[in-house]
């Protein structure tokens, strides 16, 4: 048991963004477990975590600017190819196949197949690949995909360039998809079931 407490709380640190030093991470548990008075006053403790804190912050503000520019240049390019449609409010879809059933309201509930990427093409999510399509509300997704089910009718198979703003902005809904991310989807509208 002691020893998988011991692994649990390493797991717990592992996955920070911060390089820790190993023998005073395990001095501090030491003497911790042992009552010892800590070698390091609490002060200067609250210092180096408000010191961290700020660095991993500038780290995160710098990454998501950067991210904001890759986005932007990526819509960009991708505006210029064929068959590519940019809407009012900047969302980009090109179609794959059509169909010709139902195209869906907002307050529609619609079943779909997707393939979520980054444009770094690092599969984020996809129902294609756990082969269990997604049913879900038009209007409780992302906005792009709200407005792009929208013009879409049952059958239909579109890819879509959504621009971080349309999609998570500045906020990181996992670590599969960072900040201020541009999004691509393939999306398949398999059924639209009418708000009755």
């Amino acid at each position: 048991m002691s020893y998988g407490i011991g692994l649990s709380m390493a797991r717990s640190v592992a996955g920070q963004p911060i390089e820790f030093n190993h023998d005073a991470l395990v001095m501090g548990l030491k003497d911790a477990l042992a009552e010892k008075e800590p070698k390091i006053d609490e002060a200067t403790l609250r210092e180096a975590f408000a010191s961290v804190r700020e660095s991993q912050m500038q780290k995160q503000e710098e990454a998501s600017a950067e991210a904001l520019q890759v986005g932007e240049d990526y819509l960009a390019e991708n505006a210029k190819k064929e068959g590519v449609e940019t809407t009012e409010s900047g969302l980009q879809y090109e179609v794959l196949s059509s169909g010709e059933g139902a195209t869906p309201a907002a307050t529609d509930t619609v079943k779909v197949h997707y393939h979520g990427t980054l444009i770094d093409g690092t599969v984020f999510d996809s129902s294609v690949e756990r082969d269990s399509p997604a049913t879900f509300p038009v209007n409780r997704v992302i906005s792009g995909w709200t407005e792009a089910l929208q013009l879409m009718q049952e059958g239909d198979k579109w890819r879509l360039t959504v621009p971080a703003d349309l999609a998570y902005g500045a906020q990181s809904p996992s670590p599969k998809i960072p900040a201020n991310s541009v999004l691509i989807f393939e999306v398949e509208l398999l059924e639209v079931q009418k708000e009755s």
